[in-house]
């Protein structure tokens, strides 16, 4: 999913380092963008995506996610409204399904449509000091996570919270993206690949979909739900799911940091399974060497999973021991959910 762009510069701990110490720019133009403009395009959009954006305000943004009509996984994108436009930053090979199915949502509302892929490319800084990389490179420093900045030449720069620490995502024209990336090296961020930026989403706990999600996956296993999914608004395609889970039950799944004791061996792929005592309770998702951790997985387990299970991750030759990190287990919120918590006062089962 990251061919066409730098992996590493060379040493992708040392990488990695710099974005939790100091600051790292990443090459990421490979992802794909679409533009919706037009008068209509907040409300239009707020009837299709996850996220309540029918009044989100300019210079702003934030994640949303397309759902099948059974309430799994389609497209995460993030989300940009600026210059009267609103970006949509997703994976490149999404955005020919991603276009088509919004095109066939037009019908009479007022929007224009684009696949921006060609004209934009998407660089990252991560890390505590990004936002002096920003200012010395001559850029705008929104001042909080997911505000955004519109840039003179086309482009703008959104804060965002993954990452690390810090980080900022820098949208320029295609055509003047590698002057940008020496520029923002210049100004103090560490040439970094996409293993560094990988390694740090995975630690963050931050889902990538087809990576980290299979056919099956719904919003809250993943903790989508709040970041990318908004509770309190409906009309948009598999919303009943997300209700109906956040309502009466919990998720089947839940997405949690595997600590791999895999040595120097090879280690597992995204869907290899997770096995507990030879029987599979889940999926390996996004695997990445730490500079701290080590071999570390993100992957989907049942939930009655506990965070002490001895746990056996990939097969074959990829097999490696697992054990849970134990903070990222999903929080207990300690009640049953609100539609659930009225069955129980009512009598019911």
């Amino acid at each position: 999913m990251d061919a066409g762009v730098p992996a590493h510069r060379g040493d992708p701990l040392a990488e990695q380092r710099a974005m939790a110490r100091s600051a790292a720019v990443v090459d990421r133009s490979h992802r794909g963008v679409i533009l919706v403009s037009g008068e209509d395009r907040l409300s239009w959009l707020h009837l299709l995506v996850t996220q309540h954006v029918a009044e989100l305000p300019a210079d702003t943004g934030t994640e949303a996610l397309i759902l099948d009509a059974n309430g799994r996984v389609l497209h995460h994108m993030v989300m940009a409204h600026v210059a009267e436009a609103v970006a949509l930053v997703t994976e490149a090979g999404d955005v020919p399904e991603l276009l088509d199915y919004l095109r066939k949502m037009v019908f009479w509302s007022k929007v224009e449509l684009r696949d921006a892929t060609a004209e934009l490319a998407v660089l990252d800084v991560v890390g505590p000091e990004t936002a002096g990389v920003l200012g010395e490179a001559g850029l705008p420093v929104p001042e909080r996570p997911l505000a955004a900045t519109g840039l003179s030449g086309g482009g703008f720069v959104l804060r965002m919270p993954w990452p690390g620490p810090d980080a900022a995502e820098i949208v320029v024209p295609r055509a003047e993206a590698q002057s940008w990336f020496i520029r923002l090296s210049d100004a103090g961020a560490r040439p970094a690949g996409t293993i560094a930026f990988e390694a740090l989403r995975v630690e963050a706990g931050q889902p990538r979909v087809h990576l980290d999600t299979d056919e099956r996956t719904i919003p809250h296993e993943v903790g989508w739900i709040g970041s990318a999914v908004h509770l309190s608004k409906g009309c948009y395609r598999g919303q009943e799911t997300v209700a109906r889970v956040a309502n009466l039950g919990r998720p089947p799944r839940m997405r949690v940091l595997l600590l791999l004791d895999a040595g120097d061996e090879e280690l597992p792929v995204p869907g290899d399974p997770v096995l507990r005592d030879g029987r599979v309770i889940g999926r390996v998702g996004t695997v990445v060497q730490h500079h701290e951790l080590g071999p570390i997985a993100s992957a989907l387990v049942k939930r009655n999973t506990p965070a002490e299970a001895d746990l056996v991750a990939g097969e074959g030759d990829r097999a490696a021991p697992a054990r849970i990190d134990p903070d990222s287990m999903p929080a207990d919120p300690g009640e049953p959910p609100p539609g659930r918590a009225a069955q129980l006062r009512g009598g019911l089962r």
